[in-house]
């Protein structure tokens, strides 16, 4: 069967880059409802639960990916037998999972009270809230997950977007009501439950109409399976290596610092997660494109391209990485108060570990689109117990510091070597591999250049309000875009860059 994959990625990125804006401006704005009719200690708690239940779902092991990308060459071939025979074994897999996650969830409530240092507000029950929680999560696996499947291998996520739009939609709004009208946090949660069960229903309402003759029938070889499972047993430690970066601080500042602590450090992630969802978009309508690069040109024209698209990256984000250590400040006085405002030296933290998190997704997109995920199965899990590690004991030392500096020295010493190393061993030559380290010191070295520049012609401003922050946010794009110019104009990766944005604005 013919896919319109140029048709289709462009639907992609068009949904995928408004629904991303939509699951981060409108949860902002949710928090801000919450924040102002609850309190700061419900924003903790609503941290805290999405994290643990994050950390159940490792018992996904990766299935979700491992099968998608099983059912891609019998969707070219037509073979409407075996992809039947794949969403029978997907549906398998998610019932079970469904079944681990609720059994592993029930154990786990007698350790809620140690997730949580100091008190939790009066009217709530953590057992029961997290009981809503934990339905919600499992439903997700039982109700027709599996069919989510093929949408994914037909490369028509703009359906999944536009689904996820319509049924979020009504959930923000019902949830606003259940915050202003009824200021019931319980209300709030059984709506999340409610939105859950309707969208999985919608979901496979869409799939049984788009795809009538596929059914969750017949067996598969048993090579086959064996060949998933092998699969999945390769996604498995990406996948806890990831869990555990991803949620590690969340839990250890509820445990160690209370749920305030968290509310507050949750706000700030929030702020930088709009440019980080944006660059996901972007990232995953161009893996495909480098994988095709990878089968079919040579090694140097490929180490061009990588060179080409990091030095692009490094502009885009060291202009973001100028105006966020310009603004970031500001807007959280305007958005929480003073109040809740963390040390500017959080703020500096925050910036660079938004360089590097968004930095190494170059190297992710290479790594994927090369198909390395055997040679780099450990690296995910080595570098997450190393941060969990330095979590556990910089946060007794030096408090909330200790969050973020143990995630930035874990990327820096062990994750973005072991990844550099695996690219450079496997796709690229390992003797390009110092030049490339050298180019990344030296985008970096000048990252901080313009972020101190910034920072200090900003500090003259002191208009307050949105006046303010549009001014500072002029003089660090003005102040970053002119350094960057006159520094990189004369490199050669400026004139291939150049060459390549002409060429995609005129297309």
């Amino acid at each position: 069967m013919k896919i319109q994959r140029t048709a289709n990625a462009k639907k992609g990125i068009i949904f995928g880059t408004i629904s991303n804006i939509y699951t981060v401006l409108v949860p902002f704005c949710m928090r801000t409802v919450m924040l102002y009719t609850l309190g700061v200690q419900y924003l903790g708690l609503n941290s805290l639960f999405t994290s643990v239940l994050q950390v159940l779902n490792l018992t996904e092991l990766g299935v979700g990916t491992a099968m998608v990308y099983s059912m891609y060459k019998p969707i070219a071939e037509d073979d409407t037998e075996k992809i039947c025979a794949l969403m029978r074994m997907y549906k398998i897999y998610y019932r079970i999972i469904g079944l681990v996650v609720c059994l592993l969830g029930v154990m786990l409530i007698p350790f809620l009270p140690k997730l949580i240092s100091g008190s939790v507000p009066e009217d709530i029950n953590i057992y029961t809230l997290y009981g809503i929680n934990l339905a919600s999560t499992v439903l997700t696996y039982w109700l027709f997950a599996y069919k989510n499947s093929l949408l994914n291998a037909f490369q028509r996520r703009d359906v999944l977007s536009k689904i996820a739009i319509v049924t979020n939609t009504l959930k923000y709004v019902f949830q606003i009501l259940a915050l202003i009208i009824f200021e019931s946090y319980y209300a709030y949660v059984i709506v999340m439950l409610s939105s859950q069960i309707i969208n999985n229903i919608v979901t496979a309402c869409v799939v049984d109409r788009m795809y009538p003759q596929y059914k969750a029938r017949n067996k598969l070889p048993k090579e086959d399976v064996r060949d998933i499972n092998a699969r999945i047993r390769d996604l498995f430690t990406q996948k806890i290596g990831g869990i555990i970066n991803s949620n590690a601080d969340t839990l250890v500042i509820s445990a160690f610092l209370g749920l305030t602590s968290l509310a507050i450090y949750q706000n700030y992630y929030y702020v930088m997660s709009l440019p980080l969802a944006l660059s996901n978009v972007i990232f995953d309508s161009c893996r495909a494109g480098f994988g095709n690069s990878l089968a079919t040109e040579s090694k140097e024209k490929n180490l061009s391209d990588l060179k080409k698209f990091t030095f692009l990256l490094n502009w885009v984000v060291t202009v973001c990485a100028a105006g966020l250590i310009c603004l970031y400040q500001h807007f959280m006085y305007m958005w929480m108060g003073e109040e809740l405002l963390l040390p500017f030296g959080m703020v500096i933290l925050f910036v660079i570990y938004f360089y590097i998190i968004v930095m190494e997704k170059i190297l992710g997109v290479f790594k994927d689109a090369g198909g390395i995920w055997h040679q780099d199965r450990l690296r995910p899990l080595f570098a997450a117990l190393l941060n969990l590690t330095l979590n556990l004991i910089m946060v007794r030392v030096i408090g909330i510091y200790g969050i973020l500096l143990s995630t930035i020295i874990s990327m820096l010493v062990l994750s973005v070597p072991w990844e550099l190393y695996n690219i450079f061993t496997v796709i690229f030559e390992k003797k390009d591999l110092s030049g490339y380290v050298l180019e990344l010191f030296r985008y970096a070295a000048v990252a901080v250049l313009i972020c101190v520049i910034s920072v200090y012609v900003c500090s003259y401003v002191t208009l307050g309000g949105i006046l303010g922050f549009l001014l500072k946010g002029i003089i660090a794009l003005m102040i970053s875009d002119v350094l960057l110019l006159a520094i990189f104009f004369r490199a050669g990766e400026f004139d291939e860059a150049f060459k390549f944005v002409k060429g995609l604005l005129q297309r």
